[in-house]
């Protein structure tokens, strides 16, 4: 008697008798001919009249459904044989569509058929483009079929409603804490390398732009900090910087933060909010730099919040090599 099996996708496992008698039990109990005694000696034969007709030493699942078959024909139990080769047949049109599908995928988006592709227009028609819309479509099902009710699912699909952002199971948006990492620099991402409190502008911009980076692909939505100027201003004057050495660092920021590094081809989705004013709420709190409160407080560096915002509207508004501006 053989002891193994090999499955539809190559892999060879131990074969159990079980699992043939729980086969035949959900048939026979589906048809009310026969209950789980009769499956288990239904098996059985299936076992001796393997061992009698398959020659190979390990032979394909295919085989022995095929013996199954062969068994509940030769039975009395009629319509459990019918509701068996029947099962088998809508299981094998299920596994010949989802493969179609697989290939309908690939199609929909090589030839631009879908118009979820552009869903979100800052993903570009790309090699990533496309590995994430496959992915997409996976966690699309399991929102769709382990999350939401099927009324919501049902009001989905039927156009009463959009829901935005299926192609990802995670949160929306994000807001984070600038101050912390200015207090004790870019670190918590486990196994990685970690940042001591940034001491310099550059640095600051430099670890801001490293975090994104790393959480963007967290949230389907933006990452987003507040408080850019109030709080970087004070390293302005720390590192007694001339305009041209801030636009310098500023551009650096602000086009790497326009690479498309993020999965789908595309920049990372990030928001940044500017105070222009000191808020009442920081500006008696001690300045930071190098993770250390120091002798002045955020409300003495309007100056340098102002040169700050001057600068950042500029580099945003003379836009990249070919005149775009930067969003």
């Amino acid at each position: 008697m053989f002891k193994r099996v090999r499955k539809r996708d190559g892999k060879i496992v131990n074969f159990d008798l079980t699992k043939v008698a729980y086969a035949i039990g959900k048939a026979g109990k589906a048809t009310g001919e026969f209950d789980e005694g009769v499956a288990n000696k239904l098996a059985e034969k299936v076992a001796k009249k393997a061992e009698e007709s398959v020659r190979r030493k390990t032979p394909t699942v295919e085989e022995v459904q095929d013996i199954v078959e062969e068994v509940l024909l030769e039975s009395k139990y009629k319509n459990t044989a019918k509701a068996y080769i029947i099962y088998r047949e809508k299981h094998a049109e299920m596994r010949t569509l989802a493969e179609t599908q697989r290939v309908e995928l690939m199609d929909q988006y090589l030839e631009n058929t879908d118009w979820q592709i552009k869903e979100n227009a800052n993903m570009a028609y790309s090699l990533q483009g496309l590995n994430n819309y496959i992915a997409g479509e996976v966690s699309k099902s399991y929102w769709l079929n382990k999350i939401y009710t099927p009324e919501i699912c049902r009001a989905n699909s039927d156009g009463d409603m959009h829901i935005h952002d299926l192609s990802m199971l995670s949160t929306y948006c994000v807001g984070w804490d600038l101050q912390d990492i200015i207090t004790v620099g870019f670190r918590g991402a486990e196994g990685k390398i970690e940042c001591r409190p940034p001491k310099h502008l550059g640095t600051a911009l430099g670890q801001l732009t490293n975090f994104f980076y790393t959480v963007q692909g967290e949230s389907a939505g933006a990452q987003a900090v507040s408080n850019l100027d109030t709080l970087l201003a004070p390293f302005i004057r720390y590192d007694k910087l001339s305009r041209d050495e801030i636009k310098q660092q500023m551009q650096s920021f602000i086009y790497n933060m326009n690479v498309p590094t993020r999965v789908g081809f595309q920049t990372p989705f990030t928001n940044v909010t500017l105070d222009l004013i000191c808020p009442k709420i920081l500006a008696d709190q001690p300045v930071v730099i190098g993770g250390k409160p120091q002798k002045e407080k955020y409300g003495e560096f309007q100056k340098e919040m102002d040169l700050f915002n001057e600068i950042f509207a500029e580099v945003i508004s003379e836009g990249d090599a070919k005149g775009r501006v930067f969003t």
